[in-house]
């Protein structure tokens, strides 16, 4: 399959993915959905491992653990912002990104001691952040508010995630280990959470037992999609397409759970796409991913 059919693919995936987060958080904390979906993604990986011949063994283990470290924390304060949050408005903090990868090279600019910076880019910066306040000022009381900066955080988090997952493309990792390593991580840190904050898991219902098996199966998929695409993709293509996980989100959110319209959200989930849009073609002409920063799948 094509990389922008993958990418488009894991978004759709990623957005169902959040409705079963949603719907799962009556009965769960984010942190045992996380266990859960760490659980169902490390037994899926290891079956298809061994089905194609790759080895879970690493030379890396300290890039997987600085890879998982960011991706949990991103993907348990990401799971609790879907919970309190309309999905649209979770998913659109989440996908701030790119524009914090912005925020990371300027900020290494003038570390660096650069004398003139990318006025383009900081203002795709500040652009993202004006639609960061539209989309919680209106929707977001007080207390909802640290919901809101629970989601903008993972945002965070997950760029820095990205950065990693491509430095163990480019060292040559299979990315059916990266998910692999990346869903233990979930697996323990979950378990060690839930523990110490929820004094143990949850007793299963049918419904509530399906929808973690939901959450494990879409979310695990749609990451090896997204992997993949990235690794035989081009980089700026893949990050365009995964905009459409807002869109499909806003659609859910609506029909199913009757999340209100109101023109200055989406005029800030707008001005986020916008922002990431553009600080995504600003980082391609500054610094052009080398041709060989690629996976290889065939590795073992």
């Amino acid at each position: 399959m094509p990389a922008p059919a993958l990418m488009v693919l894991a978004t759709l995936l990623f957005a169902t993915m959040g409705v079963c987060v949603k719907l799962a958080s009556e009965f769960y904390a984010a942190s045992e959905i996380v266990m859960y979906r760490g659980l169902v993604g490390l037994t899926a990986m290891a079956l298809l491992t061994r089905q194609q011949g790759i080895s879970l063994r690493t030379k890396l283990p300290g890039m997987h653990l600085w890879r998982s470290i960011s991706g949990v924390t991103s993907l348990c304060l990401w799971f609790y912002a879907i919970a309190k949050l309309p999905l649209a408005t979770a998913m659109t903090l989440n996908y701030m990104s790119s524009v914090w990868m912005a925020l990371f090279l300027l900020g290494g600019a003038v570390l660096m001691g650069a004398q003139k910076l990318d006025w383009r880019l900081m203002a795709s910066v500040l652009l993202g952040f004006v639609g960061v306040a539209l989309i919680l000022r209106p929707t977001l009381d007080q207390q909802q508010l640290w919901h809101g900066l629970a989601g903008l955080v993972s945002g965070m988090l997950a760029a820095m995630a990205y950065l990693q997952v491509t430095a163990l493309g480019r060292a040559g990792e299979p990315e059916l280990r990266v998910v692999f390593y990346f869903s233990v991580g979930g697996a323990i840190a979950g378990a060690v959470i839930t523990a110490i904050t929820e004094g143990g898991l949850q007793t299963h219902t049918l419904w509530g037992a399906a929808l973690l098996l939901a959450v494990g199966l879409l979310a695990t998929a749609a990451q090896v999609c997204l992997t993949r695409a990235y690794a035989i993709g081009r980089p700026l293509v893949n990050a365009c397409l995964q905009y459409l996980g807002i869109v499909f989100s806003f659609g859910y959110g609506m029909l199913l759970f009757k999340d209100p319209l109101t023109w200055p959200a989406t005029l800030g989930m707008l001005l986020i796409i916008g922002a990431g849009l553009t600080a995504t073609l600003l980082r391609a002409k500054v610094a052009p991913p080398p041709k060989d920063s690629q996976f290889n799948p065939n590795e073992s």
